[in-house]
This record gives structure tokens, sequence and C-alpha cells, in this order.
């Protein structure tokens, strides 16, 4: 590369010679560096956008040798380390050697073959691959021997020096050892499977692999006369770009597995394409057998091959065709199931996979024990080992003779012992009673003690033992084995004590106890009864009542009473609820049937002890009375009255003031809702807020009081002084 940074081209090579059939060297030589060309494509055209910049060197070392005919011919051979870092389809690039060779007939195959002029190589090296696209690139060589028939193969690219010597001197004898084939890529499929060549034209085709460098080597073969007399290698590193070319870049086919439809797009950058037309190959689709969408969805009309053509650009700058092949078989149905969880244990797995057109003809096995890289099969119906327990992914390939394929992925968690469980552990019956066990989980049953049990190999066995039990399980699966119990008690009675009898309040409730070991219960009468089946459910009695409870185990049962005893609360009234004045007080009026009673809050009132006590409140209060009897109920009887307080009147009249006699004077109380002025000298009307006053000089001055009233009759009071001057308007100056 002329943009490398490495290790420049030898100015001398070491250069041998071997005879063919022997490998021993007949010639070492040492060759100066003659020349060198660079090779640079100075115009990608216009069908690649942002194309990367391609330059090589080529150093040609020239020389000449005379050499006896031999049966056999001769290899010559040149030797180098080390390959550059990071090309994709070698491992460990950096540190691999290359060996370049060429071969001179013996006449062991025909007379004619050491007069022979070798196939040449003449394809420009100067190619630009773009990444993920459609390729195409020509290894085409010349035979100056018109008779001479040559065919193209991909080959073995050779490794040869290494980094401890990295310029063998002489090179090594033949055979060679082939360069390290990174996972995906081998000799035969340098460039990944979607890249072929042409036995004939040399021809390389295709879709590109990824973004990288790759080795990739093609061998020429000489054949004369149907004999094959020498073959040339080619071994060159071609770079993988980034780049976008305009082109019909489809995949070699496409398979529906579930459908009729399908949605085609077209591979690559579509920065350059600027027309499509899909042809369908579906004529029986009438005029939906074409579009010149971008991405087309296409109904076709049965199943089969179609032959599918999309053309980009035509009439156009950058025109390409592809061609791709579409299958159409919908109804493929993979799956698989598997049984037994134990690991080291076999589990056994099945293919339930299957296809309404062609069969199921591939089956690829991942069973996800990652304690080893040989849990795969090929098999339909394999068993495999695991090593460990856990949980543990299966991946399953599948395909059909149709073409389709689909994984499927399902986990599965491997056990020391089968999950097992019981619907419960302990349990309590009647003698002469059954009862069913319950056990769930994957495997063979069986119970044991086999006393007094029907059904032992089964999840669901029933027993009636005559005395207390424990019943044991055992659960088989592949081997696996897991156990546990369970303990059936068994009683001649039931055990019965309610609660002592009481007493409450009428309209409360309360909560029914009774101490058994029955299983299951019934109260009477259950009108005024949470639920009836609970053991301590909540009772809500309207009277003094009786309540029965029965408790059973099976057919044995037990009763027990209880007497619960309503009292009425004591009967408490705090009289009319009233609305007092500011500072004022007003007299409760309180009665009851009780015993004793209290008021509160005593705050306020003149004596808490009596029914009719005065309250003083300075604001609003609820006053609560509570009476008390010794008849039973142990809850006071309440009542509540309220003294509403009205807030305090605040009066105005104005400021004191003067008028003129014969002058008006508007007058303005505020802070009440009516008003009375005393005197009503000179007033209009002494019963409103505002009246107006007029004076005639019989007074010097007048001292008003103005009754201030709130809406409930409460009243306080200011006063306004009125001076009166016996003169005519002037100005005074105070």
């Amino acid at each position: 590369s002329c943009f490398s940074t490495g290790a420049p081209l030898d100015a001398q090579a070491a250069i041998s010679i071997f005879k063919k059939g022997t490998q021993q060297a007949v010639q070492n030589l040492v060759v100066r560096l003659d020349h060198i060309d660079n090779l640079n494509l100075t115009s990608p055209g216009p069908c690649i956008s942002n194309p990367p910049a391609v330059c090589y060197q080529a150093g040609y070392y020239i020389f000449d040798v005379t050499l006896p005919g031999t049966p056999d011919g001769y290899t010559i051979a040149y030797q180098r380390c080390c390959r550059i870092l990071g090309i994709n389809n070698l491992v460990g690039s950096a540190s691999v050697g290359a060996t370049y060779s060429a071969e001179i007939p013996g006449f062991i195959t025909r007379p004619d073959g050491p007069m022979n002029s070798s196939a040449q190589f003449v394809a420009p090296d100067t190619v630009i691959v773009c990444a993920n696209s459609n390729f195409s690139y020509s290894f085409a060589a010349v035979d100056p021997d018109a008779s001479d028939v040559l065919s193209y193969s991909f080959c073995t690219a050779y490794d040869g020096g290494t980094p401890t010597e990295p310029a063998p001197a002489p090179p090594s004898a033949p055979p060679y050892v082939p360069v390290p084939y990174s996972s995906g890529f081998s000799a035969s499929a340098p460039l990944g499977s979607s890249i072929t060549i042409d036995p004939v034209t040399s021809l390389l085709t295709g879709i590109s692999p990824s973004e990288g460098k790759y080795v990739v080597t093609v061998c020429v073969t000489e054949t004369r006369g149907g004999v094959v007399i020498a073959t040339q290698r080619k071994d060159i590193q071609i770079e993988v770009s980034q780049c976008e070319q305009a082109g019909a870049n489809l995949a070699p086919q496409y398979i529906s597995c579930d459908g009729y439809s399908w949605t085609f797009q077209n591979g690559g950058s579509q920065s350059l394409i600027h027309s499509y037309h899909w042809y369908f190959g579906d004529p029986a689709s009438g005029t939906n057998d074409s579009s010149d969408l971008a991405t087309p969805t296409h109904v076709f009309t049965d199943t089969g091959v179609y032959n599918v053509m999309l053309i980009v650009n035509r009439d156009g700058d950058c025109p390409d065709t592809g061609y791709t092949k579409m299958k159409v078989y919908p109804g493929f149905f993979p799956g698989f199931i598997s049984s037994g969880t134990c690991y080291l244990k076999p589990v056994q797995f099945t293919d339930t996979s299957h296809a309404k057109y062609g069969v199921i003809d591939s089956w690829n096995w991942n069973f996800g024990d990652n304690t080893t890289l040989a849990d795969t099969s090929h098999l339909t119906s394999p068993q495999w080992i695991y090593a460990s327990p856990g949980p543990k992914t299966v991946n399953f390939i599948v395909t059909s003779s149709k073409g389709c394929i689909d994984t499927i992925s399902r986990d599965i968690n491997l056990v020391d012992k089968p999950q097992l469980d019981l619907a419960f552990r302990d349990s309590l019956i009647c003698l002469g009673d059954q009862v069913q066990l319950l056990a769930t989980g994957t495997g063979n049953f069986s119970w044991t003690p086999p006393v007094n049990i029907t059904n032992a190999g089964t999840a669901t066995p029933t027993v009636n033992p005559a005395v207390t039990t424990v019943y044991t399980v055992q659960l088989e699966d592949g081997g696996c084995i897991n156990t546990d119990s369970v303990k059936i008690r068994v009683v001649d009675h039931v055990s019965l004590t309610a609660m002592p009898d009481t007493t409450i309040c009428l309209t409360d409730s309360i909560r029914l106890r009774a101490i058994t070991d029955g299983l299951s219960f019934t109260w009477t009468p259950s009108a005024t009864l949470s639920d009836a089946t609970l053991l301590n459910p909540i009772a809500t009695p309207t009277g003094t009542t009786t309540y029965t409870i029965r408790a059973f185990i099976g057919s044995c049962s037990a009763t027990d009473d209880i007497t619960v005893t309503t009292v009425p609360y004591p009967m408490a009234d705090a009289g009319q609820p009233v609305t007092i004045c500011y500072n004022a007080s007003t007299q409760l009026q309180g009665s009851h049937d009780g015993s004793s009673f209290t008021w509160t809050p005593a705050n306020y009132l003149n004596n808490p002890g009596i029914l009719n006590p005065v309250a003083t409140p300075p604001r609003t209060t609820s006053y609560v009375l509570s009476s008390y009897d010794t008849k039973g109920c142990p809850k006071p009887g309440r009542d509540t009255v309220v003294i509403t307080v009205l807030p305090k009147i605040l009066p105005f009249a104005g400021r004191d003031t003067s008028v003129i006699v014969g002058q008006p004077l508007q007058l303005n109380a505020t802070g009440g809702a009516s008003y009375q002025w005393i005197p009503s000298t000179g007033l209009n009307n002494a019963n409103l807020a505002n009246p107006v006053g007029t004076y005639d000089g019989a007074v010097d001055s007048v001292r008003y009081t103005v009754l201030v009233f709130n809406a409930a009759g409460c009243v306080d009071s200011t006063h306004i002084v009125v001076k009166v001057f016996k003169t005519k308007p002037s100005i005074f100056i105070p």
C-alpha cells in the first residue's frame, strides 16, 4: 500500500528454485529490486460515492536462469514476514508470513511441458470494493501459448517468514503451510460464502463482506492437450471499504414460509439510485406483477418459485439489473418439546416441527451447556446429559426441503431433583373418613406406607387411616428422585369451647370467639353475623341473641352457645342550639335518664354539675352532655348542643364635626345591621345609618348617641358631637 507506514519493499530478495519431485534446492539467488510501479485508481466512476483512495506499489525482481529439463519441473519461491495487523479473514495476521511461488513444468506429463510460457495475471489490482454490496472482480490471466487452456479457482494462501526470521534466506522448501483462516472463512471462501469464482472467466461475484482487509489467493491452471502442466498463483490483499455504489443488490433468494406476502428492498446505499422497477415473475397477479416503488409489497398468487428482477436507474446514469428467486411456501411450523429436568440424567428433546409444503430436512440443536462446546446435535430427537444444574437456553434451528428456516429458543431449568409440590402437608380427619392427597410434578409417583390407601402409584391417592399416619411420596423422573410427606391426624371427636356470655350496648358490634380443632364452622342465627362460616365472625345483634356454633372435622361435629345481651345506651338531651350576643350568657337545658352525667367542656359554665348551668362562652362552643347508668351498657349516651356566639359589634359614627345654620350635614354610621340616633334633633330620619341633619340656630351644638344593632338584635353604641355656627358662610382659618 502506498499509504503503509510499515516496512518498504526489500532492496533485494532471497529466491530459491526447488525440484518438484524431491523438493531439493537447485539454486539460491539474491535478486536486487529492479524498479517500483505505483498503481493508482484515479477515477472510480460516477456510480460510487465517497470512494476510498486506492494506491499500491508493485516491486519487480528480474533475473535470468538456465535450468535443465526434469520430469517433474521446478518450483520458484520467495518468502517474507509479516502481513499487516487486522486482516479480517486471518487469525493473528500481524505474525503471519507469505510465500509467493511459480511453477515451471516438467516433461513427465507432456514431452513439450518445459517449452512453456506461464500464464500471467493481467487484471488490475486497483479495485474498489464497497462493503455488503454487489461485487465483481476479475483475476484474468493470459497465456502466450495459444494451445493452453486456463481455468481458475480459489486456493490456499501460504504462510512464510516468521517474526524471528522475517526474510528467510534461502526460503524453505515446499510443501508450504497454509495461513490460519479465521471462523467463517477458508481457502475456498476467502471472502465468505457469498463470493464465488467462475472457473472459466475468473470473475469473482456475489455480495461483498463487511469493511476490512482480506487475503485472497487465486490459482490459474494451465492445461495442454487435456493434461495439467502447471499452476500459477496470485496472493493479494483486498480492502473492503464503507463506500456506496449504485446497484441492484438482491440476495440470491428470499423465502416466505408464513404467508404469500413479501416486502422487497434493495440492499446497500440508495443515495445514487433515482428510480426502481420491479418485476415479480407472477403474471397471474395481473397489473400487480410490477412496481416502481422503492420497497414494494407483493402478494403472490400461489406457492412456488418466482424469478424476481429489479432494474435501478433505468434510462439514467448508473443503471443496473439484479435477479433473485422468491420461494413461497407458507405453512412452516417449527417447534420442539423436552422431557426430563434432572441434571446428570438424559433430557429428551423431540422435534414437533411440520411443514405444509416439503418436508423437514435438517435439525441443528444447541443445548446451552456452557461446560462444553460439544453440546450440539443434528438428530431429529436427540438426548443430552447436562453436567450442572440451573437454567439453560436451548436453541433449535430447523429447515425444510423448500428452504424454510427458523430458530426457536427456549429456557429449561435443570435441577438435582424433580420439582415436587404438595397441596398440604398436614390434615385432620374424623375416624372413618377419607381424604385425597394431592402432589404435583413430572414423573412417576409412589406413596408409602401401603396402609389404608388407594391409587398409591398416582399423584392423587385416597387415604383413610385409623390412626394418625405420615404418608411419604416419592417422585422419580429419569432417575432423579425427590420426596416429601403429609401427616394425616385422626380424631374421634371435635373439641370446641365458645367464649363466655357477654353484654354489649345495643347497636354495637362484637367479635364472637371460639377455640376448636374443627376444620369448618357454621353459626346460627346468621342474619346479624358478618360471615356465618368464620370461626370468629362479627356480630351486630338487634336485641339479646343466643348464637350457636357448630364445628366439623369430616363427619365429626360439636356445638356450643354464646348469649349476647344488649342494653340500650343511656338517653341524653343537651337541649336546643342557641345564638347569643358577644360577651352574653345563656342557660343550658339538659336532661337524661342515667344515674350520672357530665358536661364537656366545663369551661365557661357557672356550674357543670347541674343540668341547666349558665354558659358564657367567648366564642362559638359545642357542649356535650354524657349520661351514664349501671344497667349494663358500659358506654355513655351523648348529645351535643352548639352555642353560637355572634361577633363583637364595632360601632362608628364618624368624627366630631361642625356645620353652619341652614347648611345640611350628612351623617354616616357603620358596624351594624340597623341604627337609632338619639336625640333626633335636626335629623330627617333617626333610624337610618346615614341621616341628614339641618339646624336653625336654636342650639350651639348637638351630641348624638348612635345605637348600632346586629342581625340578632345585639346592640352597642358610640357618639358624635356636631357644633352649629350661627353666621353666614365665610372662610375660617383654624
